[in-house]
């Protein structure tokens, strides 16, 4: 077994812990409040960070923020993440919930690229083929990242007219994909039915980084007969607590970013779909 850290280095960590958004200045008393900590310790704790480069001290105040040490150990952390690695396991969690096939998408350019799949065990199933590039106005995660896209890039994707009708149901117009991603962004997930794939539908929600940022999209797929209102408001459920869990791992903080609100009923299947 590993040696448990020093109550020094506990007590560190827990006075860097009570640095927020919010409150990204603190003097001595404010973090012996905050961390319950003696204030001569929380004192000794926060000179001594500041020694090391952790904190600074404003000279007029003498309220202590964190150092530009943290921002660059952030930006390391930040290169190393690999989403698809820390998706995974929640990956097969979804997948023993829902029964259907799971697939973790990223960005690459104007199209999405399937990093991860996990296919669903029934007979009848929806197969995502890893490394495949697929156009964003075409199915539930190409929409989700149209819509979360800064406006001007998402212009851009529109203003193209070369935009292929995959299937009878697949939306090329940009006006109604502008709709679509107005009402993305207010309900926090997407859905397609038939839109790539005749018969097959989707649901797609963002995850997101700290910063705010969707770095990627979970989506739960399979045959649209499958994807009735009951098992569609499950699905995204279930798809949307996992994405959480992921994003949470990331660094992102829904309180400090309000992006998009789970709200209302998923889309049903047009009826020439089932």
């Amino acid at each position: 077994m590993g040696s448990k850290p020093s109550n020094t280095l506990n007590r560190a960590v827990q006075i860097m812990d009570c640095f927020t958004r919010e409150q990204p200045y603190l003097g001595v008393r404010e973090m012996a409040r905050m961390s319950g900590l003696p204030s001569s310790t929380a004192g000794r704790i926060m000179a001594s960070l500041k020694e090391l480069g952790l904190l600074v001290q404003d000279p007029e105040t003498n309220k202590y923020a964190l150092a530009g040490k943290v921002l660059a150990w952030a930006e390391v952390y930040s290169v190393t993440v690999d989403v698809r690695r820390l998706a995974i396991p929640f990956i097969y969690d979804l997948q023993r919930k829902t029964g259907e096939t799971i697939s973790l998408y990223i960005l690459e350019g104007t199209e999405r690229v399937c990093v991860e799949r996990l296919e669903s065990e029934q007979n009848v199933r929806v197969v995502a083929r890893v490394g495949r590039y697929i156009p964003l106005h075409a199915g539930s995660a190409g929409k989700l990242f149209l819509a979360y896209l800064p406006e001007d890039k998402r212009e851009e994707i529109l203003a193209n007219k070369d935009r292929e009708a995959i299937t009878p149901y697949t939306i090329t117009d940009p006006d109604e994909l502008r709709e679509q991603s107005e009402s993305i962004r207010q309900q926090g997930y997407s859905v397609s039915h038939g839109e790539w794939t005749i018969d097959a539908s989707g649901v797609a929600v963002p995850i997101f980084n700290s910063r705010g940022q969707m770095v990627a999209a979970l989506t739960v797929s399979g045959p649209t007969q499958r994807f009735f209102p009951e098992n569609l408001e499950k699905f995204t459920l279930s798809c949307t607590r996992t994405a959480q869990q992921i994003s949470r791992l990331l660094g992102y903080n829904a309180s400090q970013h309000k992006i998009g609100v789970q709200s209302g009923r998923p889309t049903s299947p047009p009826t020439s779909n089932n």
